[in-house]
């Protein structure tokens, strides 16, 4: 089994857009029928995460997720900037695990940077 579909709704519905984007998903806008207009990724493995007006639903509550970023081009042998593991929070105040892999290290867990 996987997950293949997990919908975020927000009363921020913009500022979850610019967080998530910024943490490089490319989320494009939607429209489905007669339904809001929303923001949709589809990530390579088919999985889609999509943000939603919590308009005629309660917002998505406390959230823990996780989010593996593509390696960084490696320079001369260094770690690329950011690699690692990092703890963020979206606007909403949901826990975000942001996983950059260290290009020199495949297959290898990163190190944990923050709680």
């Amino acid at each position: 089994m996987t997950i293949d579909l997990l919908v975020i709704y927000t009363t921020r519905l913009e500022a979850c857009r610019s967080f998530y984007a910024g943490l490089g998903l490319e989320l494009v806008a939607e429209r489905h029928g007669n339904g809001p207009e929303h923001y949709a990724v589809t990530f390579a493995d088919g999985a889609v995460l999509e943000l939603y007006p919590a308009a005629h639903r309660p917002p998505t509550g406390h959230l823990r997720l996780g989010l593996t970023a593509p390696a960084p081009a490696p320079a001369d042998g260094e770690a690329g900037p950011g690699t690692g593991r990092h703890v963020l929070t979206d606007p909403d105040g949901r826990t975000v695990v942001l996983t950059v892999p260290d290009p020199r290290e495949s297959g290898r867990p990163a190190a944990v940077r923050g709680k």
